[in-house]
């Protein structure tokens, strides 16, 4: 326990039922020690909120740690929002969101992947990695399996543990200079005793994003021994495969009725991180207790987020933005690859998605030592890669949703660094 004393909660006294007949204190430090449950003090801390605190108190840094647009939310968003804050548009809400924002939601799923999914089956939520924690709350219990494709943003591997139960990563690999998933090995680890599998695609921090035959197998597979899948479409809008401007989705794919959970957001897509709302899509067979669960949590989003969010996704100008965004961010990603494979000794295996380069600096194997030092002596922000996962220690996230110019501000600083 940080700062503080770590117990040995298996040699912890029994705990007993005080004597009141005695003039003796009910409460001790022995009997009930003040600490957390053990999964919780188990938790892994972010070491890319380490970095970026460290990062802050310089007044000269060129901060690429988070994965957030360095670009505001679209005006016509805000807008949205201001107007409902002054019609008085303050009051609780439905758990679920919305009807017209889940109605928006369910139209802008079903063109954007061809499918007919109606307002019912959508849940609207208090941010994306609500919406995770959400939906595993709904399905996992104490000492089930969940397998995770990692590397991997630390929250979603550390989602399962809060409840209780155990987590087995199956890490991605590199071959031939891409990421890529051994869905061979996935598969194999996929054994009947599993309760669900999470897919983030595409990733983060890798950018690693699946491919269609590789959704069917894993789908066909899922149904076959009932495994839950929990797939992250967050980053869906963020693909840069020739001909796809949209990841695929599972949902192009699965019935109503498999054990499928999408998790998306407004946070990437219209630079809404700050706003704090997602939605998730579920069977229809979840829905009735699903609400019960978002009460637990958070109760229901504010009315005017809500607002913004409707017009993000009904809005042409929500298209333009996301259009923009997009362009912006393949003219970003093809700078900052071209200069660190200029720099020389970087590996930047490549991908197809997201808004990261995920490089590793020859000689340098520990992450966070060097993206301390890169703070230190050059005021360069990267997020470590062992924030990610111990099979990513040695690598380092880049996020290039950022000016060009800062981009080219921090190319020269890295290369300083190693100069």
């Amino acid at each position: 326990m940080p700062g503080g004393k770590r117990y040995d909660f298996m040699n912890l006294p029994p705990r007993r039922t005080p004597d009141l007949t005695v003039s003796e204190p009910i409460v001790s430090s022995t009997t009930f020690p003040p600490v957390p449950r053990r999964e919780v003090i188990d938790l892994t801390s972010s070491s890319i909120r380490d970095i970026a605190n460290a990062g802050m108190g310089r007044a000269d840094t060129a901060a690429f740690w988070f994965g957030e647009s360095d670009m505001p939310t679209p005006d016509f968003i805000v807008e949205s929002a201001i107007a409902s804050l002054q019609r008085g548009e303050t009051k609780y809400l439905h758990n679920l969101g919305t009807a017209s924002l889940r109605e928006a939601i369910a139209a802008y799923s079903s063109r954007l992947h061809g499918v007919d999914l109606p307002a019912s089956r959508i849940a609207v939520t208090a941010s994306g990695v609500s919406a995770l924690m959400v939906a595993t709350q709904m399905v996992v219990s104490p000492r089930d399996k969940v397998v995770v494709v990692t590397p991997i943003w630390p929250n979603i591997a550390e989602m399962p543990l809060l409840v209780g139960a155990q987590v087995v990563r199956h890490p991605l690999t590199v071959e031939n200079g891409r990421w890529q998933l051994d869905m061979d090995a996935l598969l194999k680890r996929l054994t009947p005793d599993i309760r669900m599998v999470v897919v983030n695609s595409p990733n983060n921090p890798t950018g690693w994003t699946i491919t269609r035959a590789e959704q069917e197998r894993l789908l066909a597979h899922c149904r076959r021994y009932g495994i839950w899948i929990l797939s992250d479409d967050v980053y869906e809008r963020l693909c840069f495969r020739p001909g796809e401007a949209v990841a695929p989705s599972m949902l192009r794919l699965a019935e109503p009725e498999d054990r499928l959970m999408v998790v998306n957001s407004f946070s990437k897509t219209w630079r809404m991180t700050g706003w704090r709302i997602g939605w998730l899509t579920m069977p229809e067979e979840l829905m009735a207790d699903l609400p019960k669960v978002i009460e637990y949590n958070t109760s229901c989003v504010p009315g005017f987020v809500q607002r913004g969010a409707e017009m993000a996704v009904s809005d042409p100008r929500g298209e333009a933005s996301v259009a923009a965004l997009h362009k912006e961010l393949v003219a970003s990603r093809a700078m900052l690859l071209d200069g660190l494979n200029a720099i020389g000794g970087i590996e930047v295996p490549d991908a197809d998605g997201a808004m990261y380069a995920f490089l590793r600096i020859e000689g340098r194997a520990d992450s966070l030592a060097t993206a301390k030092a890169l703070v230190a002596e050059v005021g360069l922000g990267l997020a470590p890669g062992s924030a990610f996962g111990s099979e990513a220690e040695g690598w380092l996230r880049w996020c290039y949703a950022a000016e060009k110019s800062k981009i080219a501000d921090g190319l020269e600083r890295l290369g300083r660094f190693l100069g």
